[in-house]
């Protein structure tokens, strides 16, 4: 029986159980999200129907605002979604440090969301009253949402995916914000440098690269060539936040790029994830750093 963090507030979207970590060696299959009203269990093998049945039952009862209870056999071929109890929900709108999301289940590998991410956003929000923000790989714009709210004076979003940008300004304007203050950019990141220059100088860069894309991105490859770019890109004393979602590389890989790259940038801390996502093995999870950028003169 998985024992699921004890929510105080469910009108917040939040990951229960955090299986993926390890750190639940029998469960390393397993993920739980709360995203409002749906509870969503995440797969990454086979389970016994019974197991399901069991962990529904607890659910349900654990939240009573849940109206259904979805699974994701992320083992399968296109990660298909089934409805386990209640109502069949494929779209629904979270909350998230009072802003609003949208999320749709079964119809991508992922609900447009990441909660690892939180104290990202939390951070971003915080620390970009009237900046220029640049988001690359911006996926559906929550560091973007997160960045307007926080008064910055404009976001340019980068992202190959158009569709994912599109989604992003159902995002800002799901919150009411300023889209003439964000720019939405569907290039590629790696040909495109003369076009996010235009926008510039930044006073904070935010990327977040997926770790492997076919044909687009092998950040093992490619981290080097976004790195060695910021001097062109960044305002003297900007912010930049760097993350890595990739299990198979740490931090020390992230810092010697940027020592080798762009030795200006100096390392300032680490961006912690919610308590919930604990890892057995350090450096397997999601890394995010933040540098200062201080040319010298």
């Amino acid at each position: 029986m998985i024992e699921y963090i004890t929510a105080t507030n469910f009108n917040e979207c939040q990951r229960l159980f955090h299986g993926r970590g390890h750190a639940y060696p029998e469960l390393a299959h397993v993920n739980v999200d709360w995203l409002s009203p749906v509870v969503l269990i995440t797969l990454y093998q086979a389970v016994e129907s019974d197991w399901l049945d069991v962990q529904v039952a607890a659910l349900s009862q654990l939240i009573p605002e849940c109206e259904s209870v979805q699974v994701q056999h992320r083992y399968q071929k296109f990660a298909p979604t089934e409805v386990l109890w209640g109502k069949e929900v494929s779209h629904t709108v979270v909350m998230e440090s009072e802003l609003k999301y949208n999320i749709e289940f079964g119809k991508s590998q992922n609900t447009g969301l990441f909660l690892d991410m939180k104290n990202g956003r939390d951070w971003v929000k915080s620390r970009c009253d009237n900046k220029n923000v640049l988001n690359l790989f911006s996926y559906t714009c929550a560091f973007s949402v997160a960045a307007i709210a926080g008064n910055a004076k404009q976001v340019v979003n980068v992202d190959v995916s158009k569709a994912s940008l599109s989604k992003g300004r159902d995002n800002h304007r799901l919150n009411k914000q300023d889209t003439t203050k964000v720019k939405f950019e569907g290039v590629d990141i790696f040909k495109s440098y003369g076009r996010l220059k235009k926008y510039g100088p930044y006073e904070l860069l935010i990327c977040d690269p997926p770790s492997f894309q076919k044909g687009s991105v092998d950040i093992e490859r490619d981290y080097s060539k976004i790195i060695r770019r910021l001097p062109q890109l960044m305002s003297p004393e900007s912010d930049v936040i760097l993350c890595l979602n990739s299990p198979d590389l740490d931090e020390d890989f992230l810092l010697a790029e940027v020592e080798r790259e762009c030795p200006d940038c100096q390392f300032i801390s680490k961006i912690e994830s919610p308590e919930v996502f604990k890892e057995a093995h350090k450096g397997k999870g999601l890394k995010v750093l933040l540098f200062k950028y201080s040319p010298r003169a």
